[in-house]
């Protein structure tokens, strides 16, 4: 899916959840073996959203995330619950509803309180950002870019035991990705078109996030 976007797995994705995955949550299993199951879960439903995001099934896509959340929360893993709810602002902001999108960012945010970690904060607030330039919000935008910038700078962007897996891909280039989605959306072509420069390529890495900066980079260019 980071590749190639959701639409060629998300059949195999959706059917390994309704068949294996069901029977599994009804199992039996010790309490730390459950939070282990629930959090895998949650995992995997956030992936069938995204792959139904990139597929236009916004509904069903909806349904996955809360599904994602509600198995977070019983997992007792609140930054995944909180990654959750960053990636429910990103699909309102696509479909317009700015208002939820910031609120949404702002909740997962503060939902982590003591378990912040730099990667995990820049990447909400970059949702702030990206939701408040839908909304034509250039001054809180602005505001919001900032602490992302600030909060990812002193530190290495992913450090493994610190940072939850799932947070790995948010790299520089990907902050910077966001960044020039936001100064598009705020019709700054100069400062989208320079930050989309920046943020390809990743050698392939990340071919499905090399795609939309390109396309952020071509808009400006327009």
């Amino acid at each position: 899916i980071t590749r190639f976007g959701g639409a060629h797995a998300r059949r195999s994705l959706v059917h390994y959840l309704q068949g294996e995955v069901t029977g599994l949550l009804r199992g039996q299993y010790t309490d730390d073996v459950g939070r282990e199951l629930f959090a895998a879960v949650a995992e995997a439903s956030l992936l069938a959203a995204w792959a139904s995001y990139d597929c236009g099934l916004h509904g069903l896509s909806q349904r996955y995330f809360v599904q994602a959340l509600r198995l977070a929360q019983a997992a007792a893993d609140r930054r995944l619950a909180c990654s959750v709810l960053s990636a429910m602002s990103h699909q309102a902001a696509f479909l317009g509803h700015s208002t939820e999108a910031a609120s949404l960012a702002r909740a997962a945010r503060t939902g982590l309180r003591d378990q912040a970690t730099p990667a995990l904060t820049s990447q909400f607030l970059a949702m702030e950002a990206r939701a408040l330039a839908r909304a034509g919000d250039t001054r809180g935008c602005h505001a919001a870019i900032t602490a992302a910038e600030r909060s990812f700078e002193p530190f290495e962007p992913f450090e493994p035991g610190r940072d939850p897996e799932f947070i790995s891909y948010f790299t520089e280039a990907e902050l910077t990705a966001e960044i020039a989605h936001c100064f598009r959306d705020l019709g700054d072509a100069r400062r989208a078109s320079d930050h989309a420069a920046l943020a390809t390529p990743s050698d392939g890495q990340y071919a499905r996030s090399d795609f939309f900066a390109m396309m952020v980079l071509a808009d400006a260019i327009a």
